[in-house]
């Protein structure tokens, strides 16, 4: 079985596309064959694993609109099991162009259908809005994995990005579970951020995760050599947490 996880949070900022990257990377490093789908018309999980904007014939606009075969946008990376569909600015005109098109919300499901089998895991990074692009990536996914930064007013919204998945569990895709929710860029030098992992862990118990992202700077300078964690310092705290990620979503989902 193929899990496809859903990394939303409507909130900018909040580790979405670092999450993505890097989770994805480390259940690659693992040997489970990955799949990053880059859903957010800014790329960034494109640049982030390496991919030239400009060398892309294709992307995910074209895929969702009909004008390309899913195995045609598929890139490789760095990691030999990690795998790339990419984003360009363009993905912005599927909201516009498809907003009066019957089963608009299904477009990447079935999109995915065609090219889910070969792998392990598919991770879907959303835009930071409860878009189109959103509904159509949790109408995709088997589960939703909710990165949660720990600052002021981090809970906040959730309660929004909850009811659109009831919504979307009630109708589009009844099999759709919460994975977990992660606790990013936490600084164990501010009580702000043992605050927010105590509220979280009070009101959804064990679905937060044990490991917790730390606020490091390697983390912040590795996407701009457009690599994963792994790839540019393994040795470091951020590598290292989302290695323990994969290893707590893997044991979740088997």
């Amino acid at each position: 079985m193929t899990h496809i996880i859903c990394i939303a949070n409507q909130k900018g900022g909040v580790g979405k596309t670092t999450t993505a990257i890097n989770l994805a990377a480390s259940l690659a490093v693992s040997e489970r064959s990955t799949l990053i789908v880059d859903c957010d018309p800014q790329g960034n999980a494109t640049t982030g694993v390496g991919i030239e904007k400009r060398t892309i014939e294709n992307n995910l606009y074209q895929g969702l609109i009909g004008g390309a075969s899913a195995d045609s946008l598929i890139h490789d990376t760095d990691i030999g099991y990690l795998k790339i569909i990419p984003a360009l600015v363009d993905l912005i005109g599927f909201e516009v162009e498809m907003m009066s098109v019957q089963g608009r919300e299904m477009a990447l499901k079935q999109l995915l259908e065609a090219v889910s089998r070969p792998f392990d895991f598919i991770i879907i990074d959303c835009p930071p809005s409860l878009s189109l692009l959103t509904v159509n990536a949790m109408s995709a996914a088997t589960s939703l994995l909710i990165p949660l930064q720990c600052e002021f007013y981090a809970l906040e919204g959730l309660g929004q990005l909850l009811q659109t998945m009831t919504r979307i569990k009630n109708g589009l895709n009844p099999t759709l579970e919460i994975c977990g929710i992660v606790l990013t860029m936490f600084d164990k030098r501010t009580n702000l951020s043992f605050q927010v992992a105590e509220e979280a862990e009070k009101h959804f118990n064990n679905l937060v995760f044990s490991t917790m992202v730390p606020r490091n700077v390697r983390l912040g300078e590795a996407p701009s050599f457009g690599k994963p964690i792994l790839l540019y310092d393994a040795n470091s705290s951020g590598a290292q947490s989302y290695l323990s990620l994969a290893e707590e979503v893997i044991r979740r989902l088997k």
